[in-house]
């Protein structure tokens, strides 16, 4: 036994003075948390050189790591990149489809080290705002429930919506996973039976909004996300398109993670040329009417004289001018 721990010493001693901690250099890389990473330390799925990686370890840029018998793709942990895009319906947001089906990381600039890690998913069927970043950390920070970051979505739902239903949305229902309630819903108008509704949430489990209104006996039949924390889908920006964050925009993430913040990346000559001609394409669609689905915030349909429900979260009320700035 001793001599076991002598061993084990040795290798800890015998890494590199000068590098980062293993588990931090796995969490950036969009694996996941630093404690999910020493777990997978210590199941020795991770090598270093051919060599099982032990709790301790340090590394440098220098050295090969390995994940599951896979080489990693790491960041240098210096800069940070983020990026805004508009997922259209019909993408889902793994990096391979085993269906063959198109994913949201097909379109997105490459970037010189590391890799887009998105912050959250949206479902096959949804569209809006999701974000990326070649941060891990910051991505686990910002998914971590205990962020508590809102997310509005606008609902176009089938039904007859009563007021009874809304108010026990409001109030917390019972999902297979657990109590899950909105903390606000507003009405964006509609008629006959299709109506719509803006909605907020503070968390993001798998299908959540779709399954608070399917609770009710109603049928969730358009569902786009318009908003995550204060950064809105800019009209800009159409389907398929994405826009790189400005750096006040990407120190706000930080700041919502409660992490230091980082030095932005700029993006290459490359990337600032396909934004550009990307920008060239956008506008009114010749021909068509403009979509109900435009990501317009609620307050910026109401000033343009829609009817709202009254407002049932105090703290939403403390977003409504960001909304005017950023819809």
């Amino acid at each position: 036994m001793a001599k076991a721990d002598k061993t084990e010493a040795k290798a800890v001693d015998s890494a590199p003075k000068d590098g980062e901690k293993l588990q931090k250099v796995l969490a950036r890389s969009g694996l996941g948390s630093r404690r999910e990473m020493e777990r997978w330390i210590e199941q020795e799925r991770v090598t270093i050189d051919g060599k099982s990686a032990r709790l301790g370890d340090r590394v440098v840029a220098t050295q090969r790591i390995e994940v599951d018998g896979r080489p990693l793709v790491a960041s240098d942990g210096e800069k940070t990149r983020c990026l805004l895009y508009h997922k259209p319906t019909g993408e889902v947001c793994s990096r391979k489809d085993p269906e063959g089906r198109r994913t949201v990381f097909e379109r997105l600039p490459k970037v010189k080290s590391g890799r887009w890690i998105s912050i959250g998913r949206l479902d096959y069927n949804t569209s809006g705002l999701l974000l990326f970043t070649t941060d891990g950390e910051l991505a686990n920070a910002l998914m971590h429930p205990s962020a508590n970051i809102e997310r509005e979505y606008m609902v176009r739902v089938m039904g007859d919506v009563t007021e009874e239903s809304i108010k026990a949305m409001l109030e917390g229902v019972m999902l297979e996973d657990g109590v899950a309630r909105f903390t606000d819903i507003q009405s964006g108008g509609g008629d006959g039976i299709n109506s719509w509704y803006y909605v907020v949430l503070m968390e993001g489990r798998n299908r959540e909004v779709r399954r608070l209104w399917e609770s009710q006996g109603l049928t969730v039949s358009r569902l786009k996300r318009v908003r995550y924390g204060d950064l809105f889908v800019p009209s800009k920006v159409k389907k398929g398109q994405w826009q790189e964050l400005a750096p006040n925009e990407i120190n706000g993430l930080y700041r919502m993670a409660g992490m230091q913040t980082k030095d932005v990346e700029p993006p290459s000559r490359d990337d600032r040329s396909k934004h550009k001609r990307m920008e060239g394409k956008r506008g009114s669609v010749r021909g068509k009417k403009r979509e109900r689905d435009d990501g317009r915030s609620r307050d910026d349909r109401k000033d343009k004289g829609s009817k709202s429900r009254k407002p049932r979260s105090a703290k939403s009320d403390s977003v409504k001018n960001k909304r005017r700035t950023r819809a």
